[in-house]
């Protein structure tokens, strides 16, 4: 199996600083706000979540420049936060904002 790929848009509900780990590669967390209706065994739902992200290296910069309340895009993969999490992680590969 290797099928492991998110796509999701909302709004930036929060942002930490761009802060580097120890080999200088850009890091930024931020928690992105999912709202939609989607169908589910023919019927309409409202949905809202809430997920945990982190960005590294070009993609932690570019989230870096946008503010947190901001509409965007987002595509990654989901992982652990840690190894000794069972806590999901969206770990974005790609980011852009969304002009409305």
């Amino acid at each position: 199996m290797t099928a492991n790929e998110v796509a999701l848009s909302g709004e930036l509900a929060a942002m930490e600083a761009l802060r580097y780990t120890p080999a200088g590669i850009p890091l930024l967390g931020f928690k992105l706000l999912h709202r939609s209706q989607q169908t589910e065994a023919g019927l309409k739902r409202q949905l809202e979540c809430e997920m945990n992200g982190v960005a590294m290296a070009e993609v932690a910069v570019a989230m870096s420049r946008m503010k947190p309340g901001q509409a965007v895009r987002v595509k990654g993969f989901l992982n652990r936060k840690n190894r000794m999490s069972a806590q999901l992680m969206f770990h974005a590969t790609e980011a852009q904002a969304i002009e409305e």
